[in-house]
């Protein structure tokens, strides 16, 4: 189909966004990166007039108690109704953007590939503006399936009898390629996330934890039945993942076996008892080479018994946190040689390096010489011996204390926007990372309860408020208070107010001069004190306090 566009910008994608506008209709932009969307959005404002969304705008200006820079850009987009959006906005402007799309508040929005999944948010335009993206070979062709998702948003079921999706190609050369690959390319094949090795201990140890399966038989003819097994087909690469699977979960006392009741058998892996425990649960299990409708295809006619699987009391939480077990034995053994001297940067970094904290902050060129002078000052101290040098896992270890500085700079105060300007870190991004760390700490804690390391539940609990709120240790007394967080105890520190107590002895009119009155008079309550009203007459403002009897 041929579209007419004026030229007026001479960037394809902004004249066509404009055309769009100026048929009263609404478009999505698809673009490779974070900062090319929001200099996109940036772009399309300002070739728009007479247009002015200003209560929308604030409320993403608001949206922190200390707007940044990129809260600032955003403002000036949504002002005329176009906005920008990708994981590095926090939740709030997220939802805002979403929110005022639907309701026809806002035209355009310039996104990542992130908006296209699992989004109910159609367009009559989508403009997918950059089919290449930089990966492990350069920059290279999107999938066809992230095409279809981002194309598939074109088109409002109810509202509109067609929608457009739009390549830009530069040449006839490239217009062929984007035919061949994207519009008549057929789709990837899709792979169970089962193989992924993360996931399958999780489920392992879930399903001998929920009492489904106990068996190693049990397992392989539940996994048999799964897309991953329909997959998979080979019966003996299964029954080798799964077992090394189930040497990991024991040596890690996540699950106990019977195993010393019974021995190998001299022909292959099965396993022959050497007694008639009753522990045993009598099966024919044989050997096996395929699956069949996910079931065992038994081949060799032998009575054995089957080593029985039952999961820890601290197994059994690992799996009720949703936790990989490899994280969880990490997170042990990590705390386990800590101890009172050794520096938050060290526990932080044992966060920062779990499978769960990925993707991690990337190491720039402009860090370096900071995250080396961490290196120097720290790695005597850390709770896991750093790879080598010249090791692959290098790269990933640099990039974990990069992360840990980000979460040891949050707590020692730094503003939202100089984490921004200084070390690229935005404040969606800070959000994440903050929800991650708060779901580790809050699952070793527990685990530290439960195998009986009580001793360094004290620190991790105090780790756990100060990286909620962002603060040093000396503001902790005074985030027990309601309405108090980190830029009001600061406030309240500084000028000698540093406990409860000072709380209760300081001056009603110099809290409200630092907090205003209405706050004030609530933490004056919180201390077991009463704000009463002088009877009229009083010297103005004049107010007493009462201690509850």
């Amino acid at each position: 189909m041929i579209i007419n566009i004026n030229e007026r910008d001479g960037e394809e994608s902004i004249d066509i966004v404009l055309d769009t506008i100026q048929h009263k209709k609404q478009c999505l932009v698809f673009l490779n990166t974070k900062k090319s969307a929001e200099k996109l959005a940036e772009d399309i404002a300002d070739n728009i007039k007479d247009i002015s969304k200003k209560d929308i705008a604030e409320k993403a200006l608001n949206a922190l108690q200390s707007p940044t820079k990129q809260c600032n850009r955003l403002h000036k987009c949504m002002l005329k109704g176009v906005a920008f959006h990708h994981s590095g906005l926090v939740e709030e402007q997220r939802k805002l953007i979403e929110e005022n799309f639907r309701s026809g508040e806002i035209s355009v929005i310039c996104s990542t590939p992130t908006l296209s999944y699992g989004m109910d948010l159609p367009a009559f335009r989508v403009i997918i503006r950059d089919l290449k993206r930089y990966g492990k070979r350069g920059m290279d062709y999107i999938p066809v399936l992230e095409y279809m998702q981002m194309a598939g948003r074109a088109g409002r079921p109810g509202k509109e009898t067609k929608g457009e999706a739009i390549c830009i190609a530069k040449t006839e050369a490239e217009k062929d390629k984007i035919i061949d690959k994207f519009i008549l390319g057929k789709p990837e094949e899709i792979y169970s996330k089962l193989a992924v090795e993360p996931v399958l201990r999780m489920y392992v140890l879930s399903l001998i934890s929920g009492d489904i399966a106990r068996t190693r038989e049990d397992l392989l003819v539940f996994f048999g039945k799964t897309f991953w097994g329909h997959q998979f087909g080979d019966i003996d690469s299964l029954s080798r993942i799964i077992d090394k699977m189930l040497n990991l979960l024991e040596e890690y006392k996540f699950v106990a076996s019977n195993k010393s009741n019974v021995s190998d058998c001299t022909d292959c892996s099965k396993i022959s008892c050497e007694n008639s425990d009753d522990l045993f649960t009598s099966a024919d299990v044989l050997k096996t080479d395929t699956l069949k409708n996910g079931n065992l295809k038994n081949t060799e006619d032998k009575k054995i018994k089957q080593i029985k699987y039952t999961a820890t009391l601290i197994g059994r939480r690992v799996s009720q946190l949703y936790l990989d077990p490899l994280t969880a034995n990490k997170l042990l053994e990590g705390i386990a040689k800590s101890d009172s001297n050794t520096p938050l940067f060290s526990h932080l970094q044992m966060f920062s390096s779990t499978l769960e904290m990925r993707p991690l902050l990337r190491m720039r060129k402009s860090d370096e010489e900071f995250i080396q002078g961490l290196l120097i000052k720290y790695e005597d101290a850390l709770l896991e011996d750093p790879p080598k040098v010249y090791d692959y896992e290098y790269d990933e270890y640099l990039d974990s204390c990069k992360t840990a500085f980000f979460f040891h700079t949050w707590i020692n105060e730094t503003k939202e926007d100089k984490m921004l300007d200084e070390y690229g870190i935005e404040p969606g991004l800070i959000r994440v990372k903050l929800e991650i760390i708060d779901w580790l700490l809050y699952s070793l804690i527990d685990l530290c309860n439960i195998s009986q390391i009580k001793d360094k539940v004290n620190i991790l609990n105090k780790l756990r408020l100060r990286l909620k709120y962002g603060v040093k240790e000396e503001l902790l007394p005074l985030l027990k208070l309601k309405s108090i967080g980190r830029i009001r105890a600061r406030k309240l520190f500084d000028n000698g107010i540093k406990d409860l107590g000072d709380v209760k002895m300081a001056d009603l009119s110099n809290l409200s001069t630092l907090l205003g009155h209405s706050i004030a008079a609530d933490i004056k309550k919180q201390v077991d004190q009463e704000i009463k009203e002088i009877p009229k007459g009083t010297r103005k403002g004049q107010l007493s306090i009462e201690k509850f009897s």
